[in-house]
């Protein structure tokens, strides 16, 4: 016996009930009516079918025919059969997102999961556990970031991979979703910058205590504000403030998320016949993460926007990155991580050996050496400079290691009268040569006499 059946059966023994009643004269027909849901003259049109039918003239007429608006029997194979076929495994919200993005599908998602219910294709949802109360959304977009990162099989066939994705409070709005091989300090930089370079500086940022987060000193305890890490050095540079969740259910907004796209986005991925990392987080840009959006996005509360634009955009890569300290080396060059950076020629000063420096590490491997507020030196990933040396800056000295260069012996200079002699040094010049000069002069004298006629004596 079917539902309809059981419901049929319930509404004839109260009209026997409420009709013997009446025959009692316990009951006016109004009242009867009434107690039945119906008008005076539908329940006089029962009484009269019941006295002459009995039962019989009471029953549903439509019991046992098909419903005008019944779906075809060749419809409903259909599409359970596509979703044997192609969407094996997805959820059936998914499933219905997709057949009514694909054309005209007439039936609601009600239908669909009961029809894939019946069929044995999907699984009934658990019940869910106690009721929790959930925490009011920020008013306006810009106000709280969250951001986190799932490690599942993205790609088919593939090793694990983490999926960074960075979203709104307010209306859910992903505003950055890559993958990376393994979460880290790298991957919060890129996505930080993606975010701030498009939408402008949030008032804060909602993450986990993950150690490129946060430093915390015990397992499970409050973290280190005094020891900040290199996101919250940059974080707390550019004024954002850095909120720490201490429960899985604290981030239960943002984990709700991640359930959605792992339930969606495995499945498109695979559809879409994507292996490789960069090809992904093409498609997850450019295609998916607008469909998605469109699809989940809420309106904010407030229509004002609390994003802050950044002054300097240029300035948010040297400020969104890791930064150390280092030592100028006497050969001025710095050490970073087994590479040796050459510090080009500057016009500002004739070496930079011993002073102390900081090294900018980027998301993409480039690097930076920064004196102060000034960038000295920009080079790639493998540690070559980018910037080439103007023939202005050339080197001043050669090289100190003989036989690296060929050098031409040079010609000695003109020796020039010295400048910086003491008063008295010169006095003794003077006076040497004053001595000299007296005494050719008397020896000039002593020739002359010599040479002179003696005169006669009488």
């Amino acid at each position: 016996m079917n539902r309809t059946e059981v419901m049929q059966d319930r509404r004839m023994r109260k009209f026997r009930d409420i009709l013997s009643r009446w025959d009692r004269r316990e009951l006016s027909q109004v009242e009867a009516a009434e107690m039945l849901g119906m008008s005076e003259r539908q329940f006089r049109r029962y009484r009269d079918r019941f006295e002459e039918e009995e039962e019989a003239g009471l029953c549903d007429k439509r019991l046992g025919r098909a419903s005008a608006r019944r779906v075809p029997v060749d419809a409903v194979e259909g599409m359970l059969r596509l979703y044997r076929d192609e969407y094996s495994g997805w959820n059936v919200r998914h499933f219905h997102d997709h057949l009514q993005a694909r054309g005209k599908y007439p039936w609601s998602y009600s239908w669909t999961k009961t029809q894939l219910h019946a069929a044995g294709l999907v699984e009934r949802a658990e019940r869910r556990g106690k009721h929790r109360r959930k925490r009011p959304r920020k008013p306006c977009v810009g106000m709280m970031l969250h951001q986190d990162g799932s490690r599942a099989d993205w790609l088919e066939g593939e090793p694990q991979l983490d999926l960074i994705a960075t979203m709104d409070d307010a209306t859910s709005e992903i505003y950055s979703a890559f993958l990376v091989e393994e979460e880290g300090t790298a991957s919060t930089m890129r996505a930080c910058l993606e975010v701030f370079s498009a939408k402008g500086l949030p008032a804060s940022l909602y993450t986990d205590r993950g150690s490129h987060y946060f430093t915390t000193p015990e397992a499970g305890g409050k973290v280190d504000r005094e020891h900040p890490s290199q996101v919250g050095r940059a974080l707390d540079r550019l004024g954002i403030e850095h909120i720490a969740a201490y429960s899985p259910e604290a981030r239960g907004r943002s984990e709700r998320m991640f359930g959605t796209l792992q339930g969606r986005l495995i499945k498109e991925l695979a559809k879409a016949g994507i292996r490789d990392i960069g090809t992904a987080n093409r498609w997850i840009r450019e295609d998916y993460l607008p469909r998605h959006n469109a699809r989940f996005t809420t309106p904010a509360l407030l229509p004002e926007s609390a994003f802050v634009e950044a002054r300097d955009k240029s300035m948010l890569s040297d400020i969104v990155c890791v930064q150390e300290g280092r030592t100028v080396g006497r050969d001025n060059t710095v050490r970073w991580q087994g590479m040796s950076l050459q510090l080009p020629a500057s016009p500002l000063r004739a070496h930079y050996v011993k002073a102390n420096v900081r090294v900018h590490e980027h998301h993409d491997g480039t690097l930076a050496i920064f004196h102060g507020p000034r960038c000295i030196g920009r080079y790639d990933a493998e540690g070559k400079s980018l910037a080439p040396t103007p023939a202005s800056l050339a080197a001043c000295s050669p090289p100190s290691r003989c036989g690296l260069q060929a050098q031409s012996p040079a010609a000695a200079p003109e020796r020039r009268p010295t400048l910086t002699a003491s008063a008295r040094a010169a006095q003794a010049r003077t006076w040497v040569g004053t001595k000299k000069r007296a005494k050719g002069s008397n020896k000039e004298t002593a020739a002359k006499t010599k040479q002179r006629p003696k005169r006669a004596t009488a």
